[in-house]
């Protein structure tokens, strides 16, 4: 499978709308089937110079671009909080367990290490979504709590994990 990431632009409001009303994919992301295109289309409109958006993106077989997998970095604006950001990222339910995840992951983890210089990367993940959690402690997360009844899923209350990445490396350079 081909694929290239690129950061995201004006007009990927359409694909990211598709996935994050994707069954398989809104379960496990605080999407939900009925989102409105103008929602994502407004949300890259108002990116600002703290949010770092990424896109992976492949060819159908007409030639046509799709929005395979979308991640971004928030650096927190709170002066108090500028070592830190939050993450989030949902792949297209056909291309899950094939890299994508991953490679979005490390362009992310690329960004807040080697750019932006931040210690610590947070994120809250379904308790249930183990493939998900595999793939975060892979990238060296962390469980660092669980956030009881956080969100609702097919009408049920349920739990999240808040996962955190320490760089100890940023960290230490600046003592």
């Amino acid at each position: 499978m081909e694929y290239h990431i690129r950061p995201i632009e004006i007009g990927d409001g359409k694909g990211i709308n598709i996935l994050r009303r994707m069954p398989g994919v809104f379960e496990n992301i605080l999407g939900i089937p009925s989102e409105q295109l103008k929602r994502n289309e407004d949300f890259i409109a108002n990116l600002d110079a703290n949010q770092h958006q990424f896109v992976a993106v492949a060819r159908s077989q007409d030639g046509q671009e799709v929005i395979i997998g979308h991640a971004g970095l928030t650096v927190y604006p709170n002066q108090r909080l500028r070592h830190s950001g939050g993450i989030g990222i949902m792949i297209h339910k056909d291309y899950q367990n094939q890299g994508v995840g991953s490679a979005l992951l490390s362009k992310l983890i690329d960004v807040g290490d080697n750019w932006l210089m931040l210690v610590r990367i947070e994120l809250t993940v379904f308790a249930d979504n183990a493939r998900a959690i595999h793939l975060y402690e892979r990238f060296g997360f962390e469980k660092e709590g669980v956030k009881r009844l956080a969100a609702i899923r097919n009408g049920k209350y349920v739990d999240e994990y808040l996962m955190a990445r320490i760089n100890r490396s940023n960290y230490n350079s600046q003592s």
